[in-house]
C-alpha cells in the first residue's frame, strides 16, 4: 500500500466537533496508508494529536482581517514545504482560504461542517475558487452549499462517524461528580457560543419539576451571561467548563441536549447515542438525518416549550429512554462508523490524487 502524506488544516484544536473529527482521522490514518500532520492554532486537543503520534505544526488563527490572512498563510505555506503532503485535508472555509493562499502544489479537499443560513452564499463563492473537491458532513449542509451556487467540482457526503466510547458504570461516575444517584441528568456536549442556545436550554430547564440536574460541558463568550441566567436555578444547573472526561460525564447522564440554531453532522449527537444516550435536539440539518429512525426526540429550533416537553418525557419515562438507546446504538453501527467513513474517505483522496498526475 502506497503511504499517503495528508496534512489536516483547521483553525484550532479546541473541543468542537471539527477537531473531534481530525482527531478520529489522525488515529485511523494507519489503516488507509495515510501518514498525517495537522497544522492549527493549537488548542486543548492537541493533547490528543501527540498522544497518537501526529505531528503538529503552530498556524497563526486565521481571523478576519487581512493581516492575520497573510500571517496564517505564511505559516502555513512552511508548513507545507516542511512536511511535503501528497494532499491537504482543509476543514471548513476559513481553513480552505489560508490553505489555497499558501499556494500548495497539490490538490486540497475541504471537509465542510456548515455554517449560518445567511453566510452559504459567501462560503459557495470562496470555495468555488479555493477548493478542489469538498466533502458535506451531511445531505442536508450539502444540497444548501450547491443551492448557494457551489459550482464546477463534485461534491459528496462523507458523514461524520465516532468510535464508541468505553464507559465505566453510571454509579462509578456520578460519585465521581457528586451527583445523587437517583437523581434525572441531562448533559449538553456544546461550545458555550450563541448557535448553540443554551439560553433556551435554561429557559426550558426553568419549566422541569425541579429534581432534574443539567450538565453543562464546554466554554464560550456567553458563559458570563448564561451564569447570570441560571441564578435563580442554584445547584440544578452545573457548569463544567472545557472537559477531557465526556466519557465519564456521559456515563453519569441519562440523555444528552443539543439545541442549536444550525449544525452540520454534530458529533456530540453521535457520541451520545454511541455511549447509549438517548438525545434531544433541535431539528436542524444533520442532526434530523442522524435521528430519522429515533434515538431521541428532535423539537422544532427555538420552541421552548417543546425542548421542555421533550426533556420532561425522555428524563421520566425509562421505557422511551432504553427504546431509543437501543435504536441509537443500531444507528451508529449501521450508519456511522468510523472504519466506514475512512475508508470512504480514502477513495475520495485516491481520485483526487490520480486526477492531478501528469497524464
Amino acid at each position: 500500500m502506497r503511504v499517503i502524506r495528508v496534512l489536516h488544516v483547521i483553525s484550532e484544536m479546541a473541543t468542537g466537533g471539527a477537531e473531534s473529527l481530525v482527531v478520529e482521522m489522525v488515529r485511523r490514518s494507519g489503516d488507509v496508508g495515510w501518514q498525517c500532520a495537522v497544522a492549527s492554532h493549537g488548542g486543548r486537543r492537541v493533547d490528543d494529536l501527540v498522544e497518537a503520534g501526529v505531528p503538529h505544526f503552530d498556524i497563526p488563527h486565521p481571523r478576519r482581517t487581512l493581516r492575520g490572512l497573510i500571517s496564517a498563510r505564511k505559516a502555513t505555506a512552511r508548513v507545507v514545504k516542511q512536511f511535503r503532503p501528497d494532499i491537504v485535508i482543509a476543514h471548513n472555509v476559513s481553513a480552505t482560504i489560508v490553505t489555497r493562499l499558501a499556494r500548495p502544489k497539490v490538490p486540497v479537499l475541504t471537509i465542510f461542517q456548515g455554517v449560518t443560513a445567511s453566510d452559504y452564499r459567501n462560503a459557495a463563492r470562496i470555495l468555488n475558487f479555493t477548493s478542489n473537491r469538498v466533502v458535506t458532513v451531511s445531505d442536508a449542509i450539502g444540497r444548501r452549499l450547491v443551492r448557494a451556487g457551489l459550482r464546477g467540482m463534485s461534491v459528496m457526503t462523507i458523514r461524520n462517524a465516532v468510535t464508541p466510547p468505553v464507559l465505566r458504570s453510571r454509579s462509578q461516575a456520578r460519585a465521581e461528580l457528586n451527583i445523587p444517584p437517583t437523581a434525572p441528568v441531562a448533559l449538553c456536549l456544546a461550545r458555550m457560543e450563541r448557535q448553540k442556545r443554551h439560553d433556551l436550554l435554561l429557559d426550558a430547564w426553568h419549566k422541569l419539576s425541579g429534581d432534574e440536574i443539567l450538565l453543562l460541558a464546554g466554554d464560550g463568550s456567553q458563559r458570563p451571561k448564561l451564569e447570570r441566567q441560571a441564578l435563580a436555578l442554584t445547584d440544578r444547573v452545573r457548569f463544567l467548563g472545557d472537559r477531557s472526561d465526556v466519557p465519564v460525564l456521559l456515563a453519569a447522564a441519562d440523555i444528552t441536549v443539543l439545541i442549536s440554531d444550525w449544525e452540520g453532522l454534530p458529533i456530540a449527537v453521535l457520541e451520545s447515542l454511541a455511549a447509549g444516550r438517548p438525545v434531544v435536539a433541535s431539528d436542524v440539518d444533520g442532526v434530523g438525518e442522524i435521528l430519522r429512525d429515533g434515538g431521541g426526540t428532535c423539537v422544532p429550533p427555538g420552541d421552548v416549550d417543546a425542548i421542555a416537553a421533550a426533556l420532561r418525557d425522555m428524563l421520566h419515562d425509562g421505557t422511551a429512554r432504553r427504546r431509543a438507546a437501543h435504536i441509537g446504538l443500531s444507528t451508529i453501527a449501521n450508519s456511522y462508523d468510523a472504519a466506514r467513513m475512512m475508508a470512504q474517505y480514502q477513495d475520495v483522496v485516491s481520485e483526487m490524487l490520480a486526477e492531478a498526475e501528469p497524464s
